[in-house]
């Protein structure tokens, strides 16, 4: 967990003032800072709350991606399109993972070159109860209602949709399901 800075002041509020003070009123600056250090808090109160399990929450996301695929396998490309990543990050947190115990390599039958990642019955475990943890603390918004997850996800989904994750005809979301 992040050490609280305990400031008597909001830095985000003072660096908008002096920004607009300087170069005049933008919004999106303070916007993204706070986007920027909300990031920062949430993946370290996640990562402390995967730890335990010898995970990071990169780790953690790809193993529940294993855990929906319905034979618990995948293609390491797929898995990267999936968390959106890079396909040296899957590398590395593929790696990690079979080093780990709680995923295993094997050839992809349908494509000689291909690899597939196969979540074990030790990864099933760790999910499982990580995700357990996890739901406890709220993923690390437990100062957030319900509705207020909601509004952060409709207010984040047009950044998404501009940078081409999806098209915006796909309406599933929070407490929507996928047609």
């Amino acid at each position: 967990m992040p050490k609280p800075l305990a400031l008597d002041f909001d830095p985000i509020a003072r660096a908008d003032q002096l920004w607009t003070r300087r170069w005049g009123k933008v919004p999106a600056m303070a916007a993204i800072t706070s986007v920027m250090r909300a990031h920062q808090i949430l993946l370290s109160r996640v990562d402390a709350v995967v730890k335990p399990y010898g995970l990071t929450f990169a780790r953690y996301e790809a193993l529940v991606l294993l855990t929906f695929s319905r034979s618990g396998e995948l293609p390491l490309s797929k898995i990267g399109e999936r968390l959106m990543v890079h396909p040296t990050s899957v590398t590395n947190t593929v790696d990690r993972l079979e080093r780990a115990g709680l995923v295993a390599r094997r050839p992809n039958p349908l494509d000689g070159r291909g690899v597939l990642a196969a979540i074990t019955d030790r990864g099933r475990q760790v999910v499982e109860h990580a995700t357990r943890d996890l739901m406890t603390v709220e993923f690390g918004l437990e100062g957030y209602d319900e509705d207020a997850c909601r509004e952060v996800f409709e207010l984040l989904r047009p950044l998404r949709v501009a940078a081409g994750d999806f098209d915006l005809p796909h309406q599933e979301g929070p407490g929507r399901e996928h047609p």
